[in-house]
């Protein structure tokens, strides 16, 4: 059951989003405020979660983590939340001057995302759950790490799910190329995807503390997934496709800075 519902929520949250953000710009505000109240809803759900070690609270301040994820990707996905510089990087700049130019494409983002973690990881201190604070670090840890390997440069660029607002970050990435930073990030998440099995098997059968763990590591196996769809062939609008009506064809030489979504 946790595998399933991870599984199924990652797919449907992914696509709503991707849906949401695609649309006409008329929308974005109503979607901002829906997706506002969403994630206030998800820290109260987190907070009335973290008060009981029962499997329900355990699934309860799962779904509440994956609010408060969903809120922050759909403010920078919109561009209500992203950086600074919204256009593309100045030609022929390399080293330190890239990266400035790219971390500060996503900067507003990233500081609130921060943020938010830190602030979970405060409320979730000596609290029987710690589910809620568990998923969000996990999911912003993986996301960084996709981050970082796009700006260096993966194998597989795709950019069907990029909204077209936001396309002028296709030219801060590196070029299509395998590196060991790449490899490096599939086995660590590899590792804590193991871990998090291991716990899972040790712990009683049916226990919030099984669940708790089967649920962080369906999660970390789908980050896993996605860093592989870095190296590989593999389009976005294979799964999305759906939630992407309007999209022209897809384009093959770039992707999102975000990268696939993790779960959002």
């Amino acid at each position: 059951m946790p595998f399933i519902a991870t599984v199924a929520i990652w797919f449907i949250a992914t696509g709503l989003i991707a849906w949401a953000d695609n649309r006409e710009h008329t929308t974005f505000s109503r979607s901002m405020k829906i997706g506002g109240v969403a994630g206030i809803g998800g820290l109260v759900v987190i907070l009335f979660a973290s008060l009981s070690a029962e499997v329900w609270a355990v699934y309860l301040g799962f779904v509440g983590a994956l609010m408060v994820w969903g809120w922050h990707e759909l403010a920078f996905l919109t561009g209500a939340a992203a950086g600074p510089r919204r256009g593309p990087i100045d030609p022929g700049l390399t080293g330190i001057a890239r990266f400035r130019q790219a971390a500060s494409t996503v900067m507003h983002h990233e500081v609130a995302l921060a943020l938010t973690a830190l602030l979970l990881i405060s409320l979730s201190w000596d609290v029987p759950n710690q589910i809620g604070a568990s998923v969000f670090v996990l999911m912003f840890g993986m996301r960084l790490t996709s981050k970082i390997n796009l700006f260096v440069g993966v194998p597989n660029t795709t950019s069907e799910m990029l909204p077209e607002h936001l396309a002028y970050l296709k030219s801060y990435f590196g070029p299509n190329r395998m590196t060991l930073l790449l490899v490096f990030s599939i086995a660590g998440i590899t590792a804590v995807s193991v871990w998090f099995a291991q716990i899972a098997l040790a712990a009683p059968v049916g226990s919030a503390e099984m669940v708790g763990a089967s649920l962080l590591f369906t999660l970390s196996l789908l980050g896993v997934l996605e860093h592989f769809f870095l190296a590989l062939p593999f389009r976005d609008g294979m799964l999305w496709g759906w939630a992407l009506p309007k999209r022209a064809a897809p384009q093959r030489d770039s992707a999102t800075l975000q990268g696939r979504n993790i779960t959002t």
